[in-house]
């Protein structure tokens, strides 16, 4: 099928939370079975999203809880969490107890949220604000990375009073899990340089080529060294042999998980939906444009796609 040249990329798959609620099939056992299926088959990552009203789905934590138990050696992820959605001292004792249960497994990729009425509702439903919601993400972030680093913290901002305050038990990982910054635009690209782990693009090949000088340069003028910064490219797929018929199941997935026509959502994020032939040399742009790992999405048919996409990930030889 053809060559990549490129080492240490490995493959996520995304845990289908959300469409469990969409086609009203909510049982948490098959998800578990697949995710476990996935290790075995040689995905290195497993993921989850987020969203409690704009985008309804199972609570993240705690379905990381239960993959980590399934699971033994895969990193377990959120793709992508909204921390400003939660308390900060209780996502911090969330966070730190999956990370003991997975034996310091886990990975927080995080964003802010779209500007949407769906998701400006979410907000409200919670009592958060949705303005200054990039401040209020610094300050939290702060509180959790201290609490993880086992400080005493008291911290007075707009955003949140806290004094004296302590977790325990702490996570596996010194220091806590490590935070990835999920988002394509600059101003993502350079909190990503400055604060975070790792970056998660959402955009086309292109755009993440486009966009990795970008939090390289922000992180160099941060005085931060990002040469090994993971960059985890966030894809969702449907394969097929007949063209029309993956791109109809894309436009149907889509429609279904987002409030808008599928062109713009698809418009607006990394998607492909064609023939496997055709997936090889799309997948290959992302790692020659930086990708050291892919989340896939999967738009249905996922035992299909999970075994049909590995199986072109090993026929990159990566």
């Amino acid at each position: 099928m053809g060559e990549v040249s490129s080492t240490n990329v490995s493959f996520g798959y995304l845990v289908p939370t959300r469409e469990a609620v969409m086609f009203d099939d909510v049982a948490v056992r098959p998800m578990l079975e697949r995710a476990a299926r996935a290790e075995q088959l040689g995905y290195e990552s497993i993921w989850v999203g987020d969203s409690i009203v704009a985008r309804p789905r199972h609570e993240p934590f705690a379905m990381l809880a239960a993959l980590a138990a399934r699971t033994t050696s895969s990193m377990l992820g959120t793709a992508v969490l909204l921390p400003v959605l939660r308390d900060p001292v209780v996502m911090a004792h969330q966070a730190a107890t999956v990370d003991q249960i997975s034996e310091g497994r886990l990975v927080l990729g995080v964003g802010i949220a779209n500007d949407t009425p769906t998701t400006h509702h979410e907000f409200s439903s919670v009592g958060v604000p949705f303005e200054r919601r990039v401040g209020r993400l610094n300050a939290h972030l702060e509180i959790c990375r201290r609490l993880w680093a086992g400080e005493t913290v008291s911290h007075q901002s707009d955003f949140y009073s806290l004094s004296d305050v302590c977790l325990q038990p702490l996570p596996f990982t010194t220091g806590g899990p490590p935070i990835w910054s999920a988002g394509s635009t600059t101003a993502s690209q350079r909190r990503a340089g400055e604060r975070y782990d790792g970056w998660m693009p959402i955009g086309s090949a292109d755009q993440q080529a486009a966009g990795l000088p970008e939090v390289r340069s922000a992180a160099q003028a941060a005085g931060r060294d990002v040469t090994n910064m993971p960059v985890a490219s966030y894809v969702t797929v449907a394969l097929h042999e007949d063209v029309s018929i993956a791109d109809e199941e894309m436009n149907d997935f889509m429609a279904a998980y987002y409030p808008m026509p599928p062109e713009v959502s698809r418009a607006g994020q990394a998607n492909y939906a064609g023939t496997p032939e055709g997936f090889v040399p799309w997948l290959g742009r992302f790692i020659e444009s930086g990708s050291t790992h892919v989340i896939f999405r999967f738009a249905g048919r996922h035992d299909d796609h999970l075994e049909q996409c590995i199986d072109i990930c090993r026929s990159l030889n990566i």
